[in-house]
Formats: C-alpha cells, structure tokens, sequence
C-alpha cells in the first residue's frame, strides 16, 4: 500500500499518529499485517521504525492486543487521536482514509459471510456457513465433512461465492 512516493513522516511520534489515526477509525480489531500495510503509506516510514512505535502504543495503553492477536485502540488513544491527527500530512491523511474505507468495507463483508470448519469428536469436521446482510440472518447452514482438507474448502468457496451458493440451495429447494 505504500502509495505516497515523497517522505511526509519525519519521525516517530507522527508514526505514532499515523497509527492512531488508522486504528480510530477502523470498525473492529486488526491484526499487525493489515495494520502494518495501512501504515506503510509513506517513503519516510520503515518496518523497523513502525514495530517499535506499535510497541510503544501498546506499552503506553493507546491500543491493546486481543486475546486472539489482534489490535484495537482504547479510549486514552482514541483520545490522544483525535488530539493530535491534525498534525498528519493532509496527503497521508487522504490516503490512509481511502485504505481505512477499503478496509471495513472488507470487515463488513467478514461480518456478512463467514464460513468456518470445527472438528468433530469422531474424526469428521463441521463446515459452519453463515450469510447475513445489514439486519438479520438470511441463511445458517452446518456441513458434516469428512476430512479438513474438503471442508476447508468449502468453507473457502462460500465465503468467495456467497450469494451463488445461496441462490443455487433455494433454487434446489424450490425444486428449480
């Protein structure tokens, strides 16, 4: 994602904004890739440079690490944010939102559709495929699988097809 071809961020402390500025304004928690590549949006900001400044942010309690990995800024950093995100370059402000906008838009699709595989205690795997839109459930449906590999699978194809698998299980049901 790195788009801007001029160094704009001079230090640390405005790559320290720049991650609170992203964080602010995702819509749930991200895990360090995503984040590193919204981040890296300016020649002036370097992997080395942008670990350290997430880790501080953490020390400092301006984001917090989830059970599962992920980051999400508290309250004392959505605070310091909004405080300090004026000090951003107007051109990486523009450009980190345009992959902050691309980023819950993707997080709004995991929402809607996900597909997940469990193991089973006799050796099969459950494939769980569920699709909503913005209010309600439109279809839960549990597989029995025989091995990981095809219920991986599936679970990988519904989540890319969602509305055609939808579609093609009531036109069978309809007898279509």
């Amino acid at each position: 994602m790195g788009d801007v071809g001029i160094a704009f961020i001079q230090d640390k402390l405005e790559i320290k904004f720049l991650i609170l500025y992203i964080a602010s304004r995702l819509t749930e928690p991200v895990d360090g890739a995503d984040l590193q590549d919204m981040t890296m949006c300016d020649e002036g900001i370097d992997y080395f440079d942008y670990a350290e400044c997430l880790g501080d942010l953490v020390k400092t309690e301006h984001l917090r690490v989830t059970e599962d990995g992920q980051y999400v800024i508290t309250e004392k950093g959505r605070r310091n944010s909004g405080i300090c995100e004026s000090s951003l370059p107007y051109s990486v402000r523009q450009l980190s939102d345009r992959h902050i906008a691309a980023w819950n838009k993707a997080a709004v699709r995991r929402q809607q559709v996900q597909g997940r595989v469990t193991p089973r205690e006799n050796g099969t795997f459950t494939v769980e495929l569920r699709l909503r839109d913005d209010v309600d459930s439109l279809m839960t449906l549990d597989l029995m699988v025989a091995d990981k590999a095809d219920a991986e699978a599936l679970a990988e194809r519904f989540r890319r097809e969602p509305e055609k698998v939808y579609t093609q299980i009531v036109a069978a049901l309809r007898g279509k």
